[in-house]
């Protein structure tokens, strides 16, 4: 199978206006903005407004709100010219809710 055709595998959702966000280190030390283009559930095509050599991009957010409380964790697919493709990652199924761990009652 192609990469492009693995990139392809869900159903994309494409954007008449590209949606504003930024990508932002998992330490916040760097961020950047973007527009999304295009988005399904595994990924999204993104254009970065500034250069993203030499940043960290194995492992990074995509802040999808001004307050930063919707978020995907993501790595980076590919990238062509100002444009590059996510891949969300998935929580691992040790991941459980947070919840207090001592009650008192």
């Amino acid at each position: 199978m192609s990469g492009s055709a693995e990139r392809h595998q869900s159903k994309r959702v494409i954007f008449e206006h590209p949606v504003a966000a930024q990508l932002m280190a998992i330490d916040g030390t760097w961020r950047r903005e973007c527009n999304i283009y295009d988005v399904s559930d595994d990924g999204a095509k993104l254009a970065v407004g500034s250069s993203i050599e030499g940043l960290q991009l194995t492992e990074f957010f995509l802040v999808l709100s001004s307050t930063g409380l919707a978020y995907r964790h993501c790595k980076l697919a590919w990238v062509n010219g100002d444009q590059i493709g996510v891949i969300f990652l998935k929580r691992s199924k040790k991941a459980v809710r947070r919840e207090p761990r001592d009650r008192v009652v």
